[in-house]
């Protein structure tokens, strides 16, 4: 299968694009390299590999992107709510509008594959399947929903709800919950911790990328439905996350009243239906503790202003 992944340079992208070439799939690549990556270097030895450096808002690259390929997994977007509040204008652009690109250069023959966030439930009380109403708190969760509408309204889509990711990847990110938490206890000694007892769940970005293939290797099955991706076993409060990193590094954990999730994530989801479409997550929080423990030995982020580097 010919596939072509947007945004294929980024956290999960890295991750995602060789599984799909050792797995004998043809990849090509849309990516701008924002970051200034190279996380797929060692692809460029596979002649199934290409790569277009190019951005979704310009519709030339995207056509020449889909040209010949059978499914496209759409990962491009400006991710987290941080990001997408800082340059709002940014988001619209990359997460609704680029989407838009994509999905006006397919063909009907083309199925595509989203990436899109549990963000878009914003506060729910109770327990989050994929019937519950979506209430977007961010630019960030309105931008994936307004995309998810779009898409599913063509048609010969699946629309993935991811829940947080965590774990390490060739493109390192430190946004994220459980990746800043090991950072801080790693590289600080020390945590401050605001909304101790709000709940999320949880998945591993090699999980996420087992999910996608998944998706393009069982579409038949599956197309032109909604699914929450992620377990209910790795549904855990914020001091908990934090409590099983202690479990592993000497640090401290500083309990604040103040701060705000702009998305006001604070419930347990509902994983049913992607379990009985064949996929379930396979590494716990444990293990991706201790992935990132050892991989942050390999980061430095070193302050100017600071007499110590740890």
């Amino acid at each position: 299968m010919e596939v072509l992944v947007t945004g294929g340079a980024g956290y999960v992208g890295s991750i995602l694009v060789p599984e799909l070439l050792e797995r004998g799939h043809g990849v090509r690549v849309l990516d701008n390299l924002t970051y200034g990556q190279d996380s797929l270097i060692s692809c460029f030895w596979n002649r199934s590999f290409g790569f277009i450096k190019g951005d979704v808002r310009d519709k030339g690259a995207v056509r020449q992107a889909v040209d010949g390929v059978d499914m496209i997994i759409h990962l491009a977007a400006i991710v987290g709510a941080p990001a997408c509040r800082t340059d709002p204008k940014l988001a619209h652009e990359v997460n609704y509008v680029g989407t838009a690109n994509v999905n006006e250069a397919r063909s009907s023959s083309q199925g595509l594959v989203f990436a899109s966030t549990g963000s878009n439930y914003g506060a729910v009380e109770g327990l989050c399947t994929e019937e519950t109403p979506l209430n977007p708190l961010s630019v960030y969760a309105e931008t994936k929903a307004a995309a998810e509408s779009l898409l599913v309204q063509g048609g010969n889509v699946v629309d993935y709800r991811f829940a947080t990711a965590f774990g390490l990847s060739p493109r390192v990110r430190l946004d994220l919950m459980v990746n800043d938490f090991v950072f801080q206890a790693v590289k600080n000694g020390f945590l401050l911790l605001y909304e101790r007892h709000f709940r999320r769940t949880f998945i591993h970005v090699r999980d996420m990328a087992a999910s996608l293939i998944h998706a393009i290797e069982h579409f038949e099955a599956m197309k032109d439905e909604v699914y929450n991706v992620g377990s209910e076993g790795l549904n855990y409060t914020k001091e908990e996350v934090a409590r099983a990193i202690q479990r592993k590094v000497d640090y401290q954990i500083y309990f604040a009243d103040i701060g705000a999730d702009p998305d006001r994530r604070d419930y347990a989801v509902s994983y049913a239906k992607i379990r009985k479409a064949g996929f379930e997550p396979a590494i716990g929080l444990d293990e991706g503790i201790d992935e990132l423990v050892g991989g942050y030995a390999m980061i430095t982020v070193r302050n100017p202003y600071a007499n110590v580097q740890r």
